[in-house]
């Protein structure tokens, strides 16, 4: 059984005042991957980055990591890079030179999928993005389909046309995870348990909300669970939305509910089961702010975690 999951991985590139600059490999969808391939899920990720320096650092990264690549990795013309510029005070004023396409047709799912995975840029911003809507049309009722926005504001225009984008693939999705700050940004003004509500009855069997230090919060058919946030000293939040993601998957596939054979366990998830699948990712996230960048734990790193009592 395999995640497969399809957006993209590109360079997060910081200048710093005195002129000199780190790279770090990055991208939402990426950095899914990697979390679910370091949790011992089987993953495949579908993206596009080119045969040039900046690919070669984000080759290595998802390929020491585990993550198999699927066919055409890197046949874009240039590797997607998003430059942050550090004022004086450390403030970060970003730049971005991404490219996102897939090339023509539609990629076909790896053998054994049981669950396809997508959001942020890769699925907004054209003309990749058409391609994972066919990617997610083709996969209903082959697999489940999971889906996180990852809003990114300065990329996806207005939001009432961002919106419109993303509750289309909320339709199509049977879980999503959505942070209370992109859905603020999606629908200001409205109380976000009652838009994730309302997304509930747009087709999900799940709708999470993650709210920070508030801890993650969840709808579906049994009715709403909300857990505490696991507390720990935060480094930075770099990743940890990506982290929560990954280990909510793997929460899923470890207890069989991916896949159309396990559509209506799903739907008939229970508020034990929900709790435990929160607490999970939650887990997973807190340990990934509690260290620098997107940089998520291991399965044996969370079983020593939760052995010592978190």
């Amino acid at each position: 059984m395999t995640v497969t999951v399809v957006g993209e991985a590109l360079v997060d590139l910081v200048r710093r005042t005195d002129g000199t600059e780190v790279a770090h490999p990055g991208g939402s969808p990426a950095n899914v991957a990697v979390g679910l391939a370091r949790l011992g899920c089987p993953v495949e990720l579908v993206t596009r980055y080119a045969d040039d320096a900046h690919g070669a650092l984000v080759d290595a990264h998802l390929r020491g990591n585990g993550v198999r690549l699927g066919p055409g990795t890197t046949g874009a013309p240039a590797t997607s890079v998003a430059a942050a510029t550090l004022d004086a005070d450390g403030t970060a004023s970003y730049d971005f030179s991404l490219a996102w396409d897939l090339g023509d047709g539609t990629p076909g799912l790896a053998d054994g999928t049981t669950c396809l995975h997508t959001g942020s840029i890769g699925a907004t911003l054209e003309p990749g993005a058409a391609a994972v809507r066919r990617m997610v049309a083709a996969a209903r009722g082959r697999a489940t389909v999971s889906y996180d926005p990852n809003a990114r504001p300065a990329l996806m225009g207005a939001p009432e046309r961002a919106r419109e984008q993303v509750e289309a693939l909320v339709a199509q999705s049977d879980v999503v995870k959505v942070s209370d700050e992109d859905l603020a940004w999606l629908r200001p003004g409205e109380p976000y348990d009652a838009v994730a509500t309302g997304w509930l009855g747009l087709g999900p069997a799940l709708v999470v909300v993650t709210r920070g230090a508030d801890g993650p919060w969840a709808v579906a058919a049994s009715g709403v669970v909300q857990r505490p946030a696991v507390r720990v000293d935060v480094v930075d939040t770099v990743g940890a939305g990506d982290a929560f993601m990954a280990g909510l998957l793997d929460g899923l596939h470890r207890r069989e509910l991916l896949g159309p054979a396990a559509a209506e366990r799903l739907r008939a998830l229970d508020p034990e089961a929900l709790t435990a699948l929160l607490d999970e990712a939650a887990l997973v996230a807190a340990m990934t702010v509690a260290r620098p960048g997107a940089d998520p734990p291991t399965r044996e790193e969370v079983a020593a975690r939760r052995a010592g009592g978190a």
